[in-house]
């Protein structure tokens, strides 16, 4: 595969993952107590390892994504399996200067929303790596489609000379009576 393009982040996405965590440790009787430990070292440190994990790359054929310290996520998504994008940007999210960008891929099936949904959390200029991204779709899928048309017109050229040669041999057959 071709990597067309490959995704840098913006480094907010520290700051951002430090906060939402923080958040959530108040929210949490458990959590009170780790609240120390995590504004005061493991907080910086583990924002930072998890940025570091964030990888996004547009191929030929495929978008891929990796992210997560604890529980890491690979995905690749054919492009041509892609039905939309669009950006999400709460308050928060525009505080910190970052867009998640949300991609819905057809298939899959079931009742799991999960498997048939991606998000980008703080891609650099994410509305040129989305139009990127579409780009290739489209390409792909004319690419595709053009392929398909083509042996189908070769299906039906060998076809119509098999036709003739049939036609022909039945001739010669009755001339020579």
């Amino acid at each position: 595969e071709l990597i067309l393009r490959e995704a840098t982040f913006n480094p907010k996405v520290k700051t951002y993952i430090f906060f939402v965590v923080l958040f959530f440790l108040f929210t949490s009787v458990i959590g009170i107590l780790i609240i120390p430990i995590w504004i005061f070292g493991l907080g910086q440190w583990m924002s930072g390892k998890f940025f570091k994990t964030l990888s996004c790359q547009i191929t030929n054929k495929n978008l891929k994504f990796s992210k997560g310290l604890i529980l890491h996520i690979e995905k690749t998504i054919p492009v041509e399996n892609i039905q939309d994008l669009s950006f999400i940007g709460g308050p928060i999210l525009r505080y910190f200067g970052l867009t998640v960008i949300k991609i819905e891929t057809a298939g899959g099936g079931g009742g799991n929303h999960n498997q048939n949904m991606m998000s980008m959390l703080g891609i650099n200029d994410a509305e040129s790596f989305k139009t990127d991204i579409l780009l290739q779709r489209e390409k792909v899928i004319h690419e595709k489609n053009n392929s398909s048309n083509q042996s189908n017109t070769t299906t039906i050229d060998s076809q119509l000379l098999m036709d003739i040669k049939n036609e022909l041999i039945e001739i010669k057959n009755k001339m020579k009576r």
